[in-house]
């Protein structure tokens, strides 16, 4: 791949984790995402760990100098010499300017930013059927991929829950949230003709071939 980084952007239940899952394991590179990262650096208690951990437990947003100097830790581990992925990071123009300028300081060019476009209704579906089992944490959807018993884990029998967010309403305004933080971003990205937009509305497998083919081929 000429682009040293991939970026994947997507609303809440767009599959950008999946997607990045199945070309990080075909490239043989790391999938990173914010909260990896600041897990990481807490666990690690390095100094910028501690510092987004101190804000983290009094309910505060852990500022960008922090969470840019994670990122520019993990991303200059020798796992990522050959490239990585980003899920979850840049969420704002200033933090993607921050990656522009470490990859120009590595001589690395522009990342490749691919953005999962799926439908309000198709979200919705996603995420309020979305069910998890208490005992293994298997997920299932009842829309799409449900137990062959109502509420009980095919696995283990566990019992089957829903999220406490993930109710119509809560849905509605993480997206709108999404949207008005993310498009800004998007145009961001467009503009340096560096944006690829694909289709989320199909099959998991369908949108990784799709992918991989481009990927192969850029």
């Amino acid at each position: 791949m000429r682009a040293h980084a991939l970026i994947f952007l997507g609303a809440p239940g767009a599959g950008k984790g999946t997607q990045a899952r199945e070309v990080a394991k075909c490239y043989g590179i790391p999938q990173i995402s914010t909260g990896d990262m600041l897990r990481d650096a807490v666990q690690r208690q390095t100094a910028l760990g501690l510092a987004a951990k101190a804000r983290m437990e009094s309910g505060k947003l852990v500022p960008d100098d922090v969470v840019d100097g994670i990122v520019e830790e993990r991303i200059n581990r020798p796992d990522c010499k050959s490239g990585f992925i980003l899920d979850g990071f840049p969420r704002t123009i200033s933090q993607a300017q921050f990656v522009d300028r470490i990859l120009a300081a590595k001589g690395e060019g522009r990342p490749l930013v691919l953005d999962i476009e799926v439908t309000e209704e198709l979200l919705l579906k996603r995420l309020t059927g979305r069910r998890t089992c208490s005992v293994c944490g298997e997920i299932y959807n009842v829309h799409f991929n449900p137990p062959k018993v109502e509420g009980t884990c095919d696995k283990d029998g566990g019992k089957l829950f829903q999220r406490a967010d993930d109710n119509e309403a809560t849905i509605r305004q993480r997206l709108e949230a999404y949207h008005r933080q993310t498009s800004p971003l998007i145009e961001y990205y467009r503009g340096q003709g560096v944006l690829l937009a694909l289709d989320g509305d199909r099959d998991p497998e369908a949108i990784a071939k799709g992918l991989l083919d481009y990927l192969s081929k850029a």
